[in-house]
C-alpha cells in the first residue's frame, strides 16, 4: 500500500476535480466523462467544493461570469453527483451552469473548483499504517506524469519506507504507478483533515499501487 501525506494527499482531490471539469467531459478526454451516478470512490468518502468557507483561500460570493454559487458535493458517499460547470461548458451538455466559472489574467472564463477538500475519515494514521508489512509514506511528488483520457497514473515520489507498521527509513527517487479509477476506488482517508491548502485532504491509504526504485 502507499499512504499519501496531506501535503501532498490533496493533488489526489484535484486530479479528480479536474477528470469532472465541464470542459473535460465536454471534450470527451476524461476517464470520467461517463461516470456520473456512478461509484466512483470507494463507500464512505465525500468530496465538497465550498466557495462560502470561513478564511478559506479561494473563497468568494460568485463565480468568474458573476453567478452566485454555494456549497457543493462532487462525491457523496463515493458516488460523482456532478460536473464543474461555467455557462460555456453546461450550454455544450445541456445542462445548468454550477457556478464554477474561474477567470484568468487572461483567455476567457474555465471550470475550476473553490475550496475543495475530501472530508475526514474515521480511522487514526497510526491505525492506517498499523497492519502495512511493506510499504510507502509519501511526503513529496515530483512530474506530472497523469493522463487525464485514460486516468493512467506515474509520478516521482520520496518519503519513507513502512515496515511493520512503521515508517522505517527515508527513501527517494521511487515512481509509483496506478490507475486513478482504480486508486480512487481503494482509497482510506484518515480523521486529519486539517485546512492549510485550496485543496485539502486527510491522510490517504491507496491499495493496489506499483512501486518501483532501488
Amino acid at each position: 500500500p502507499i499512504v499519501y501525506d496531506p501535503r501532498v494527499s490533496g493533488g489526489l482531490a484535484g486530479h479528480f476535480a479536474s477528470a469532472i471539469s465541464g470542459a473535460a467531459i465536454a471534450r470527451g478526454t476524461s476517464f470520467l466523462k461517463r461516470e456520473m451516478g456512478k461509484q466512483v470512490f470507494a463507500k464512505g468518502i465525500s468530496i465538497v467544493d465550498d466557495p462560502h468557507m470561513k478564511r478559506g483561500l479561494r473563497s468568494k460570493p460568485f463565480d468568474g461570469e458573476g453567478v452566485k454559487n454555494g456549497r457543493c458535493t462532487l462525491i457523496e458517499d463515493g458516488v460523482l453527483t456532478t460536473w464543474l460547470l461555467d455557462t460555456a461548458t453546461a450550454r455544450q451538455l445541456g445542462l445548468e451552469t454550477t457556478g464554477h466559472a474561474a477567470r484568468g489574467t487572461g483567455g476567457p472564463p474555465s471550470p475550476s473548483a473553490t475550496n475543495l477538500y475530501m472530508e475526514a475519515g474515521c480511522v487514526s494514521v497510526k491505525e492506517l499504517i498499523a497492519d502495512i508489512k511493506e510499504g510507502l509514506y509519501v511526503t513529496e511528488m515530483i512530474g506530472m506524469g497523469i493522463n487525464g483520457v485514460t486516468g493512467d497514473y506515474s509520478r516521482g515520489a520520496s518519503g519513507f519506507w513502512i515496515e511493520n507498521g512503521e515508517l522505517a527509513y527515508p527513501v527517494s527517487e521511487i515512481t509509483v504507478a496506478g490507475n486513478l479509477r482504480d486508486m480512487f476506488l481503494n482509497m482510506t482517508p484518515a480523521d486529519d483533515l486539517e485546512f492549510r491548502y485550496g485543496t485539502n485532504a486527510p491522510t490517504i491509504r491507496v491499495e493496489g499501487m506499483t512501486i518501483a526504485g532501488s
